[in-house]
């Protein structure tokens, strides 16, 4: 063999044996296999060797992808009929198509689709360009990459996939966690925010959905809050969906069996906790549309031992709270005054039950006050959507749910069930 050609083939074989390919016939097939040397993020991140959806649960564990991609296995014509589908007829036009949609016919225009679909794809190739963009246009972008478009992304989450972003903790990992948490590729994060997707703002529960609400968040704590996009971490905890529409979705990316609940759902939630914990020891946890029941319980399970709070029990309150203090001021009252003023809430989901916690707290934890909570609990009248909420109210154990302690803050004037705002205006003066 002449010298140019062997130098030739001499290269085509150390370019082999640099990845390591090896090919052999079992059972009359023709196997190949590729070995490579990329882990985690960065073997995501190679067009060429990335199987999307397609690792094993032994792939994901041997190139570190635990978490970091959702729990759920398609294979190559699974994933090929998903694009397809989009391929076929693109979501912004279908949306156009099914004006009954009800995130569509809350005010969400298939205009705004089409735009998130476009910084999405910005976001996933250059970071840097995507918040730079976002902070100039704020005004303009928030309602495309947070409400009420995000709901939108959540709730189609599974069919618009394309790339991971934060982390997926299931049941499949658990006793895994303390170990997954450090495939991911940042050794410091500041701010985790994190659902279960069990109450995604006012569409209930979207599971792995979720996620979609965690990245929005995050995206404006960097934009408008300062934060650095390299230590930040969105989360979701998949503990299944009592959806139907999920559970019948094929093209779904979440665990298709029902919510876990009780001692179950808080060994899992303690075992996420820890973990965070372990790996980033300062961080900060928000806990983010929750159901109200775990949201509460969760609250007081962790507030002594990590750093977190949740935004629907405490933050969405605490600015209700700071504003009916500033109105007391303006008009030359003290904030104990508040404990002599009737308030009329208006919805009873998780964020109206944290704006009456919160209140009935301030009435009652006044200096000197002798106002018990049930006194406390008095002064509210609240309402949903069937009206004003009496104990006469049908179900009214399975609305707390969504409003925590519901039952101590409905009226006891029983012929006033289901009374509109003005009627119960009327009735509360």
């Amino acid at each position: 063999m002449s010298g140019p050609v062997w130098k030739r083939v001499s290269s085509q074989l150390t370019k082999c044996q640099s990845r390591s390919i090896t090919a052999k016939m079992a059972g009359g097939k023709y196997m190949k296999a590729e070995i490579v040397r990329k882990k985690g993020k960065n073997i995501i991140n190679d067009a060429v060797y990335n199987k999307g959806l397609g690792y094993t649960r032994s792939e994901r564990d041997r190139l570190e992808l635990r978490g970091l991609v959702p729990p759920v296995q398609l294979d190559l014509n699974e994933q090929k009929s998903i694009i397809m589908e989009e391929y076929e007829k693109g979501w912004a036009v279908r949306a156009a198509q099914d004006p009954s949609d009800e995130i569509i016919a809350s005010g969400v225009k298939p205009d705004n689709i089409r735009k998130w679909k476009v910084l999405q794809s910005v976001q996933d190739r250059n970071e840097t360009l995507y918040y730079s963009m976002l902070m100039q246009n704020f005004k303009e972008m928030a309602p495309i990459i947070y409400t009420p478009t995000v709901g939108w992304a959540c709730k189609n989450f599974s069919d618009v996939y394309r790339r991971p972003r934060g982390m997926f903790f299931s049941l499949k990992d658990r006793g895994e966690m303390a170990s997954m948490v450090y495939n991911w590729d940042s050794d410091d994060v500041d701010a985790v925010v994190v659902t279960d997707g069990s109450r995604v703002l006012g569409l209930g529960d979207l599971g792995i959905g979720g996620l979609g609400i965690s990245i929005g968040k995050l995206d404006l704590y960097v934009a408008a809050g300062g934060f650095h996009p390299r230590r930040i971490l969105p989360c979701v905890l998949d503990v299944g969906t009592n959806n139907p529409a999920l559970l019948n979705n094929p093209a779904y990316l979440g665990l298709k069996h029902p919510r876990i609940d009780g001692d179950e759902y808080y060994r899992f939630l303690d075992e996420f906790m820890a973990a965070i914990k372990l790996r980033w020891p300062k961080v900060l946890i928000q806990f983010e549309d929750f159901q109200s029941k775990h949201a509460i319980q969760s609250l007081t399970r962790y507030k002594r031992e990590y750093l977190m709070f949740n935004d629907d029990i405490q933050g969405t309150a605490a600015t209700v709270l700071a504003g009916l203090y500033g109105a007391l001021k303006v008009q030359g009252l003290p904030p104990e005054e508040i404990r002599n003023k009737t308030i009329l809430i208006c919805g009873a989901g998780s964020a109206a039950s944290g704006v009456a916690l919160t209140i009935r707290n301030a009435i009652t934890f006044q200096d000197n006050s002798t106002i018990s909570k049930e006194e406390a609990s008095n002064r509210f009248w609240i309402t949903d959507k069937d009206g004003l909420v009496t104990t006469n109210r049908r179900g009214l154990e399975a609305l707390e749910d969504t409003f925590y302690d519901l039952s101590s803050f409905a009226r006891p004037e029983v012929e006033l069930e289901g009374a509109s705002i003005l009627e119960t205006v009327k009735a509360a003066k």
